[in-house]
């Protein structure tokens, strides 16, 4: 696994991107929370300016952090937003937001899909594990032995001949179809996830994995986002994630 050398005593700035919410703390290197989080709502339109000028004003009256972590809705290579789709997608496309955060702030920063944060923090480092966010939509995360593998942005994939997953087992699925056959559904679509990854553990989080209501495997198991805190250090201990990457006009 490839890491990085971090002075001692290092404070991180932990970002969460959410659809709704956009939340922050200041974490020791072990990733104990040295402040309580603070949110905001997330703007509306969620375009680059107004997200990071809500994230300054959420951080205004934080004390001294010597990094950056921070997990976005969306797929990213290297700090870089490739898509959006539960922001205003269009105006995201191609925004290096590691490299402007790092201007804003002064300090070095590392942006990841939010679900590969939340495994990191979640993930014991032991063979191939999963995770899936249960939200606004669907995020999915892999690691091998603890090390983040390339992102698969497997929310926009089809399901059913009519629905991606997000439209599936998202937040407007649930409302519309209730809880009953929500579960129904996970249900198939854990199973699909089983024959396709072969995983050795499996982690479901965000605001709807609580209204699971079937009997899961031995090696499936829920968790919450304040166990995912941790993320926010571990991304640190990963490969680096800061060589600038070359995006077409």
């Amino acid at each position: 696994m490839s890491t990085i050398t971090t002075a001692t005593n290092q404070k991180i700035l932990s970002i969460d991107i959410g659809g709704s919410k956009v939340k922050a703390t200041i974490l020791d290197e072990n990733g104990n929370m040295m402040i309580d989080y603070q949110k905001v709502p997330t703007p509306d339109p969620a375009t680059p300016d107004t997200v990071i000028a809500a994230i300054s004003t959420l951080t205004k009256d934080f004390p001294p952090f010597d990094k950056i972590s921070a997990g976005f809705p969306g797929y990213l290579k290297k700090g870089v937003v490739f898509t959006a789709p539960n922001l205003h997608d269009k105006s995201w496309q191609g925004f290096n937001l590691a490299q402007q955060l790092s201007e804003i702030f002064k300090v070095p920063a590392r942006v990841v899909n939010d679900a590969d944060m939340q495994a990191l923090g979640i993930a014991k480092g032991k063979g191939l594990e999963m995770m899936i966010t249960l939200g606004t939509g669907f995020g999915t995360a892999l690691l091998q032995d603890g090390v983040l593998l390339p992102h698969i942005e497997l929310a926009h994939h089809p399901v059913t001949k009519k629905n991606t997953y997000d439209q599936y087992i998202g937040d407007k699925a649930f409302d519309e179809k209730g809880v009953e056959k929500w579960n129904k559904r996970m249900k198939k679509v854990i199973e699909i996830l089983k024959t396709v990854f072969n995983y050795d553990h499996l982690y479901l989080g965000g605001g709807n994995a609580s209204e699971i209501n079937f009997t899961l495997d031995k090696n499936i198991e829920i968790v919450t986002n304040k166990e995912g805190i941790l993320g926010g250090a571990m991304l640190w201990r990963q490969a680096d994630f800061s060589a600038p990457l070359e995006v077409e006009s």
